[in-house]
């Protein structure tokens, strides 16, 4: 009799537990918890990342989490802060987990987040009850939002990515950081160089790799004077036109520059050893 009633209390907990992982929802403990990592160890979206893998416990922590999270419960602001805050999280993970990073391809960088393998397309993670990875967290899960900026909001451990934040992504002032991270493009040479010496434009690769998603919010914002332009050209100066400088707007209504997309850097995001820690 005591071993059937040990039995059906431990039914009872497996419930319990069950019940409580679908059901767990991110918390402002956790997004504080990020925020301290953040803050202690992103500068200006250059990580300490020696200093972060020697004191790793809390990332780690706050990794473990993402996989008890149920972000089909949560609001819309809610669940694009959870992937965005998520997506950034695994990347810290990953870059720590092989950190100093090994050379294998001369195609990339030597400390490269793409020497590691598989980093984007491969190493799956626990994160909203699923096993994901990176690209699937990126080409599945985020464009259902419709909202391109997200994809600049994306630190990817490398130089030629969105500035990785020090703060987590909140649901109550997603919209104002989403806008930030829109503005700093046009101010970022990573994103958007304009030469107006040689005529010449040149774009992140982020915009061909979401070229649909950027067209579809932003092709249809600008003067009919870029009606000759293609969807993407369009879509790019109705992102960061707005911000530009005076002289800058200037130089693209005149619309006989030339664009082309730069390579992508692939280059570490690391600031150990830049006169940091």
């Amino acid at each position: 009799m005591r071993a059937l009633r040990a039995l059906r209390s431990l039914r009872f907990a497996i419930v319990l537990t069950a019940a409580w992982v679908v059901t767990a929802t991110p918390g402002a403990q956790d997004r504080k918890t990020l925020d301290l990592i953040l803050d202690t160890y992103v500068r200006d979206g250059f990580v300490y990342y020696r200093a972060l893998k020697i004191d790793r416990a809390k990332l780690d922590s706050y990794v473990a989490q993402l996989g008890l999270i149920a972000p089909d419960k949560l609001s819309r602001d809610e669940r694009l802060a959870f992937w965005l805050n998520a997506y950034n999280a695994l990347v810290l993970r990953t870059v720590v987990d092989h950190y100093p990073i090994q050379a294998r391809s001369k195609e990339y960088p030597p400390k490269s987040i793409r020497q590691i393998p598989g980093a984007f397309e491969r190493l799956s993670h626990r994160v909203g009850g699923s096993s994901l990875t990176l690209d699937q967290i990126e080409q599945n899960i985020l464009p259902d939002f419709h909202d391109p900026r997200v994809y600049l909001a994306l630190g990817r451990g490398a130089v030629g990515g969105g500035r990785l934040r020090s703060e987590a992504f909140t649901p109550e002032r997603l919209e104002a950081q989403l806008t930030e991270v829109a503005n700093e493009c046009a101010t970022r040479p990573e994103c958007i160089h304009i030469d107006r010496e040689n005529n010449k434009v040149s774009v992140s690769a982020i915009f061909s790799w979401r070229e649909k998603d950027f067209t579809s919010a932003y092709a249809g914002t600008v003067s009919s004077v870029f009606s000759n332009r293609s969807p993407i050209e369009r879509a790019v100066i109705g992102l960061v036109g707005p911000k530009l400088l005076t002289i800058e707007k200037d130089f693209l209504d005149k619309n006989t520059f030339q664009l082309a997309y730069a390579p992508f850097d692939w280059t570490l995001n690391d600031l150990t050893g830049r006169g940091g820690r």
